[in-house]
């Protein structure tokens, strides 16, 4: 199973260094990394995707807690929360299906950030599963470049775990 991490750490040179060095002497892949200013001065927040069973996250917790500079850390796979991934696509789009791609992205609402003859690159903003989504759409068009900043996520304060929400709907 993945697990969603979200870390508070003290904003100093070689903390994210030293964290990916924890995960690395145990041999475990990091398949997410976002890092960037929390919302006190000094402190930077970590989402990171990782695979393992809850043993083995509860371990890496607890190692986490023992580095210096760590405050936080939490597990919110479990917890409803808001989580969005940014990502730019570059996509093949000559004049005879430039259209179809210009409406997929609509469709996605995606923009379009920079075209030329031959492609179009597109920005999407969305949930991990949106991404994907997207990608299997453009993939029919050929796509030369992919680039994600990966999985970044807060707890929703209201609890409202929209995944459930969206259970209901499709029951409905």
């Amino acid at each position: 199973m993945k697990h969603t991490l979200s870390v508070l750490v003290e904003d100093e040179a070689g903390v994210l260094t030293r964290i990916a060095g924890l995960f690395a002497r145990r041999g475990y892949n990091i398949e997410s990394l976002a890092v960037g200013p929390a919302e006190q001065a000094g402190v930077s927040r970590i989402t990171m995707v990782v695979p393992g069973d809850d043993d083995t996250i509860e371990q890496l917790t607890k190692q986490l807690y023992k580095l210096i500079n760590v405050l936080k850390v939490q597990d919110i796979t479990q917890i409803p929360c808001v989580e969005r991934e940014l990502m730019l696509v570059k996509v093949n789009a000559s004049t005879t299906n430039r259209a179809e791609v210009i409406e997929l992205v609509q469709v996605f609402r995606a923009r379009i950030v920079d075209i030329s003859e031959e492609t179009v690159t597109v920005e999407a903003v969305g949930d991990p599963g949106k991404m994907v989504a997207i990608i299997q759409m453009l993939n029919r068009f050929g796509i030369r470049e992919i680039s994600r900043t990966g999985k970044i996520a807060l707890v929703r304060e209201s609890g409202v775990n929209t995944e459930y929400l969206k259970l209901l709907e499709a029951k409905v």
